[in-house]
Formats: structure tokens, C-alpha cells, sequence
């Protein structure tokens, strides 16, 4: 198998950063990979994200910025994005990423009318959803932990959702053969980070079956 390439649009705060580790330490937990035989492109320092010869999967990160904000490095990402979608490398991208991933696409990203939403959340898998590769590994009904002010306004064409909740239409999206996209955060463990609980976790689930489909 070859590697996984997380490109990571942000930093979480200090706070859980000394508790665990930031989001790309948390993926390679839950993933179960040694941190350093994972490649890491920080495209919000305005770093470009390349697609080297031996990576295999493809994270994009959950972040502190709005994709409407469209910063340079976003912008370029999104450019990135569309020049590899092509190559059938499996992609995940996780609240910003899912977010970015449909307005590369086609969609539109906003604000939620609802405003925010926060704090370990009950979402409900579609029938679509119970029949993919990725989130049909899920329970019809589980739990995960969510942080997220802006949402998918409009899903680009032909995408398929895969999970919802009364809160949020667009929790898990499918956005090519192998491009998915989640509002939640399956890097934060059912306790909320950490713990090492992440093999027991859903989201550890996710990100393991993620991995086994690129391989």
C-alpha cells in the first residue's frame, strides 16, 4: 500500500493540541499509522500541496478558516483538487475539506442558518448511504463529534448524500467514484479526543475503512 497524504488546512487550538496532538497526529492515530510514515502538506502556511508517486489516499483536514473566506492557499488547493480528481486516488476531505471539496465541484459553502453546530451529535445514514463502500460500515444510526459554523449550501451535480441529521442535510457526501466528504469529525474520538479509544470509535472505523478501500 502506499501512503497517505494529509493535507492540513489549519491547526486546532492549543488547547487539544497539548491534550492529543493536532488533527494530522489524531488521523494517524485513528488510522493506525506511525505519524512519520505519513506525508503531511501544510497548505495553510501557503505551501502547495503536491501528489508524490507513492501516495495512495488523500485527507484534507478540518480547520479553523471559512471556505468562503477563499484564502490564496485555499484557492490553490481547490485548483490542486481539481487537477487530481482525475487520477482515482481515493480523497476524504473533513469539514473544511468536505466543504472545499464541494465547492471544487460545483456546490456552494456558507453560512448555517442555524448557526453552529457543536458537541457529540446523533447522524443518520441515507439508503445510499448504507450501501457504500465507506459509510456502509457505519451503524444506520451513530454518534460523532461535530464543530462547524459554515455547511454545503448546494451539493454540486450528480453528488449523492450519505448521512444526515435534522441539523445538517449534507453530514456525508460522495462527490466522485472515490471522493468523500464528511461535515463530522471522525478524528475525534467518542470522549472527545483521545484516550487512545480510536480503534473502538466510529470514526476510527471510518478512517481505517477509508484506508483499506485505497489499498
Amino acid at each position: 500500500m502506499g501512503k497517505l497524504l494529509i493535507i492540513k488546512t489549519g491547526v486546532s487550538d492549543k488547547s487539544i493540541i497539548k491534550k492529543c496532538g493536532d488533527c494530522d497526529v489524531r488521523i494517524a492515530r485513528c488510522a493506525g499509522i506511525p505519524y512519520k510514515d505519513v506525508k503531511v502538506v501544510s497548505v495553510y502556511e501557503n505551501i502547495k500541496p503536491v501528489l508524490m508517486d507513492d501516495v495512495s489516499a488523500i485527507i484534507i483536514t478540518g480547520s479553523p478558516f471559512m471556505v468562503t473566506d477563499c484564502e490564496p492557499w485555499s484557492v490553490a488547493t481547490s485548483q490542486w483538487i481539481k487537477a487530481i480528481a482525475q487520477k482515482n486516488i481515493p480523497i476524504l476531505g473533513i469539514c473544511y475539506g468536505h466543504q472545499l471539496l464541494a465547492q471544487t465541484f460545483g456546490g456552494s459553502v456558507g453560512y448555517h442558518k442555524l448557526g453552529e453546530e457543536k458537541g457529540e451529535i446523533e447522524i443518520e445514514l441515507t439508503e445510499e448511504g448504507k450501501k457504500d463502500p465507506l459509510l456502509g460500515v457505519l451503524p444506520a444510526k451513530f454518534l460523532a463529534y461535530a464543530s462547524h459554523l459554515q455547511t454545503v449550501i448546494r451539493l454540486p451535480e450528480n453528488a449523492i448524500v450519505l448521512a444526515k441529521n435534522n441539523f445538517e442535510p449534507y453530514h456525508a457526501v460522495l462527490y466522485g467514484e472515490k471522493i468523500w466528504g464528511v461535515q463530522f469529525h471522525p478524528e475525534c474520538t467518542d470522549n472527545f479526543l483521545c484516550e487512545a479509544t480510536c480503534q473502538n470509535s466510529y470514526g476510527g472505523t471510518l478512517i481505517r475503512r477509508f484506508l483499506e478501500l485505497a489499498g
